[in-house]
């Protein structure tokens, strides 16, 4: 009698993966993690009216239906207050409407995306600021906002580690600061976000949840932010 083979290992979830949360719309279209396509169009507003469109180009290039969508994956900021909402609005009625789930993933989670090590993400505040969280394996403090003369002293005890790498906004200054090492990102913003999903257990995953590090602009948004229920 021939030995049993193993049994084969199901094939890797089709994920559409999106961002607003900066100036552009980004998305692209993974097997797991194989890049099958990816646009991404810099706009400092507009996102809400491009971002559907823009998916729709997508799927339509790569021969997709949106039925053929096994999870969808989101970037939840932190970065521009309207912008976060749209992406996030839009992932949990997409998840609602196609019965797939939807994971969130934080800006910082993209930028240390394909690093082994502990790494010092930094997002652009605007208004000179700096968003930085550390992603490392166990427990992560949390994420804070900070100007860049302000370092080192504005980062608690422990914030950047031995042998961390800063990535993303301002990351060579910020290492300089810092005395540690700089790199650039492995790959780009909603490539990314769709293989930090693609290596979580996406069926338990929860709602995708905006991550915000300072309130909403005093100035009124030109189009009305999008309601998300809790």
């Amino acid at each position: 009698m021939p030995p049993e083979l193993p049994p084969e290992a199901p094939p890797a979830p089709l994920i559409l993966a999106f961002d607003t949360a900066g100036a552009h719309c980004a998305a692209a279209l993974l097997r797991g993690t194989r890049v099958l396509a990816e646009r991404i169009l810099p706009m400092p507003r507009g996102q809400g009216e491009r971002l559907f469109p823009v998916l729709e180009e997508l799927l339509a290039a790569t021969g997709t239906d949106w039925r053929a969508l096994e999870a969808l994956a989101v970037g939840t900021g932190p970065g521009n207050f309207t912008g976060i909402r749209i992406s996030v609005a839009a992932a949990r009625g997409l998840a609602l409407a196609l019965g797939i789930p939807a994971a969130g993933v934080s800006g910082f989670e993209a930028l240390a995306c394909g690093r082994a090590g502990p790494v010092l993400a930094s997002i652009d505040g605007r208004g000179g600021r700096l968003y930085l969280g550390r992603i490392a394996p166990g427990r992560n403090p949390p994420p804070l906002s900070t100007r860049l003369d302000a370092l080192p002293a504005a980062l608690p005890e422990g914030f950047c580690p031995p042998g961390c790498t800063v990535i993303g906004h301002e990351a060579g200054r910020i290492a300089a600061a810092l005395g540690c090492a700089s790199a650039e990102a492995a790959c780009s913003l909603p490539v990314a976000i769709g293989r930090v999903a693609a290596g979580r257990a996406l069926e338990r995953e929860p709602r995708p949840a905006p991550l915000y590090l300072r309130p909403p602009d005093a100035a009124p948004a030109r189009d009305a932010p999008p309601a998300l229920l809790p």
